[in-house]
């Protein structure tokens, strides 16, 4: 079965170069395409998408709040973040308002397809360097208290689930994190596991957002 896409871009040549890309693969299927926010809400009124391609600034309604309405309703499609590096403080509050991960524009074709195949089959897409240069590019922006973390639920962590946490806010991967606290990549994975559980979290971006809202890490990838 074919994964159902959406293209929002207010961009008709982006849209254009996107549809082409994903046409030319046998389990993608461009289903809609929309130019604004106010129209793919419309759109996906009568169209069944899996995943969602979207721009973050656009006319009408912008990317992040289409993208907070679309992950507000019941069973909503995967959103995909598309953004630009002078735009990267858009791709965050799109993480925060439910999307599985961002892209940049420029992404080769490759990267992209898949990308949207790992949000279609339930991943996040935020790569580690990405997020690192995302975190620093606007670090102005996140909290910065230098306090214990007053968030109720970090409670229900115990002291090596929090180390995990830390550093999968700080952008590292699995394998980097079991190469930094010497323990095997399934040991890394059924920590973050266990993280999403207890904290309630859909993915690895969920807790980026949670790690620096509470405070758990600081803005610049410190220890908060």
């Amino acid at each position: 079965m074919s994964i159902k896409v959406m293209l929002v871009d207010d961009q008709v040549l982006l849209r254009t170069g996107f549809r082409m890309v994903l046409a030319a693969q046998p389990d993608m299927e461009v289903v809609a395409e929309a130019g604004d926010g106010v129209e793919a809400l419309e759109v996906l009124r009568f169209t069944s998408v899996d995943v969602v391609l979207m721009d973050v600034r656009m006319p009408k309604l912008d990317g992040v709040e289409t993208t907070r309405r679309i992950c507000s309703e019941p069973n909503p499609p995967k959103v995909l973040i598309l953004t630009t590096f002078d735009l990267d403080e858009y791709a965050f509050s799109g993480l925060k308002a439910g999307a599985s991960g961002f892209m940049l524009k420029d992404v080769p074709p490759g990267e992209l397809l898949t990308a949207i195949r790992s949000v279609h089959s339930g991943d996040a897409v935020v790569a580690p360097s990405t997020t690192r240069r995302l975190l620093d590019r606007f670090a102005p922006m996140l909290p910065s208290s230098t306090k214990e973390p007053q968030h109720q639920q970090l409670a229900r962590l115990t002291e090596r689930e929090r180390e995990v946490m830390i550093l999968v806010a700080q952008g590292l991967s699995n394998g980097e994190i079991a190469a930094r606290l010497v323990l095997s990549e399934a040991t890394v994975k059924t920590h973050v596991g266990r993280i999403l559980t207890k904290l309630d979290l859909r993915d690895r971006v969920q807790v980026v957002v949670l790690a620096y809202e509470t405070g758990l890490v600081r803005a610049g990838g410190g220890q908060g």
